[in-house]
């Protein structure tokens, strides 16, 4: 039987529903802007919010089509899962500037199907059928930042 490799204690919980559709949003905004992750989160239960570094403000068809986008994501029921690898290994895949210096030398891979993967620490639904409804509630774009407020709720 193949042992679950001790990794760091996280910091925080995450609601796992509004967690996952995080990395759903930043891993599209990452590839349909080329703007990357964003480089400030606050995740919450009630509404969460996410920065990116953008030349220009998105648009309000943009808006409908990332919600669109993780809403069919969500309907697919995708299966979340992860999967542990070394440093070394990551190095080679991922942008290592936000991990901890204290990371140990196993870290986590958390995949939301073919759709994103990125190294977390961070709870997660087991599949995005448990992500409910996805909502941009508000975006605002001010000197290069683009902020995109959104919620959850179960009615999908």
């Amino acid at each position: 039987m193949e042992e679950t490799p001790q990794l760091n204690q996280h910091n925080k919980q995450e609601y796992p529903p509004m967690h996952t559709a995080e990395h759903l949003l930043n891993g599209e905004m990452a590839r349909r802007f080329g703007c990357g992750r964003a480089f400030s989160a606050h995740v919450e239960r009630k509404k969460s919010k996410l920065d990116y570094h953008m030349a220009s403000p998105l648009t309000p068809e943009d808006v409908k089509s990332l919600e669109d986008y993780i809403n069919r994501i969500v309907k697919e029921d995708v299966v979340v899962s992860e999967e542990y690898i070394s440093q070394e290994e990551a190095m080679k895949r991922f942008d290592m500037s936000r991990l901890p210096e204290d990371a140990s030398d196993t870290v986590r891979v958390v995949h939301v199907g073919d759709y994103d993967q990125c190294l977390c620490a961070g709870s997660h639904v087991a599949s995005t059928a448990e992500i409910g409804e996805f909502r941009i509630s508000s975006v605002r774009w001010q000197e290069g930042v683009q902020r995109i407020v959104f919620k959850l709720s179960h009615v999908l």
